[in-house]
């Protein structure tokens, strides 16, 4: 009798993770679950926050990326019963399984923030791309410039920025009167790079006329002010927080070790139950003294070996240990790019062209990866 596999989210993680699994192994079933018919190429997302029309050409239907021996059901899960081997569903359907791996990504943490889950916007679906465009053009006067459109974003981190980046650039273009500012807890703006990158980001920001305040952390967000610690209060329109992440809720039911709803695992993406893998974001993984960023990068170089370690699992093999490597740093602000540490690039930051060519690249990359380099042209144009 074949093996049941059923593999969880069509984010990096999973969608990689499947396509794999489906070259690789044989005489298993997979079923694959995921909350939409598509996946979403996130880190392209923000793109959507100008031009709601290039939707079509970052987000991939699933018939377009699996093979049709692969199950798809599209759903909700609500938990993983490991004592049955069932992936439960919000529609009451149970799913079995002998291997599930667990690709559910993450949610936005919110911290505890009074207000802040209520009055924010985040930005982890196509859905908040789409709601932030329109709330744009919903808040702002478009007859007048008096009254500037005060968009407030928390978090300047990579998708922080690059927010930021695409609401100045969506402002220029369309000529409206919106006034951007970049708000970050920490000293600086991307807390952990380096500070050639950090500087080299804030020219750019500042040349984009996006206000940027740092050190002083929000604590409190109201229908019109957020409350910072130092007692200031900043008014604001639209409230865009990217300013960290944790596991999704439903991760709280299953039964495995597990720390702020993200599953611990060692680097093997074993979890504390044999018959459970996880990987992205939903995972914790052993990194020594810091855990593995939650990246697009780590998700994609980490879904291979999840995969191949699934498949060892069938057969009864030793499990492969995962390394991460650290590729560098693209980040986009509007159409311009800066480049950092770039994997056999000689020089340590650089932006114009080459930067703005090698973020467009990766994407592609990425989309030519799932379906066909045809499809990845196709998109060049807005990524």
């Amino acid at each position: 009798m074949a093996d049941s596999l059923v593999v969880i989210g069509t984010g990096y993680a999973g969608t990689k993770a499947v396509q794999q699994l489906e070259q690789n192994t044989s005489d298993v079933n997979i079923t694959w679950i995921g909350e939409n018919q598509y996946h979403l190429v996130l880190h392209e997302s923000h793109r959507i926050i100008r031009d709601p029309t290039i939707q079509q050409k970052i987000t991939i239907p699933v018939k377009n990326i699996k093979s049709t021996d692969t199950d798809f059901i599209e759903g909700e899960v609500t938990n993983i019963d490991t004592g049955a081997r069932s992936v439960e569903l919000s529609n009451g359907n149970t799913i079995p399984y002998d291997y599930v791996l667990v690709a559910i990504g993450s949610q936005t943490a919110h911290y505890g923030i009074p207000g802040l889950n209520n009055h924010s916007i985040a930005l982890k679906s196509l859905e908040d791309a789409l709601t932030i465009h329109k709330r744009i053009f919903t808040e702002t006067n478009l007859e007048s410039s008096e009254k500037p459109t005060q968009v407030l974003i928390g978090g300047a981190g990579l998708s922080g920025i690059q927010v930021a980046g695409e609401v100045a650039k969506l402002r220029d273009e369309a000529g409206i009167s919106i006034e951007i500012t970049l708000l970050e807890a920490l000293d600086e703006i991307l807390p952990g790079h380096s500070s050639d990158l950090q500087k080299s980001v804030r020219k750019q920001l500042i040349k984009a006329d996006i206000d940027i305040q740092t050190g002083n952390p929000l604590s409190k967000a109201g229908n019109e002010y957020v409350h910072l610690e130092s007692d200031e209060k900043l008014l604001y329109d639209i409230l865009i927080w990217t300013g960290g992440i944790t596991g999704h809720d439903i991760m709280e039911s299953i039964n495995v070790e597990k720390d702020h709803n993200r599953i611990k695992t060692d680097t093997t993406f074993k979890t504390s139950d044999d018959r459970i893998f996880t990987v992205g974001d939903a995972a914790l993984v052993e990194n020594g003294e810091n855990p593995v960023p939650p990246t697009a990068q780590a998700a994609w170089q980490a879904a291979d070996v999840a995969a191949n370690n699934i498949e060892r699992s069938l057969q009864n093999k030793p499990l492969r240990h995962w390394t991460y490597e650290d590729k560098g740093t693209l980040i986009s602000i509007g159409d311009k790019a800066i480049a950092h540490n770039v994997s056999n690039i000689p020089f340590p930051t650089f932006g114009s062209y080459p930067a703005q060519f090698l973020k467009k690249f990766v994407a592609a990359r990425w989309i030519a990866g799932l379906t066909s380099w045809y499809h990845a042209s196709s998109a060049w144009g807005v990524l």
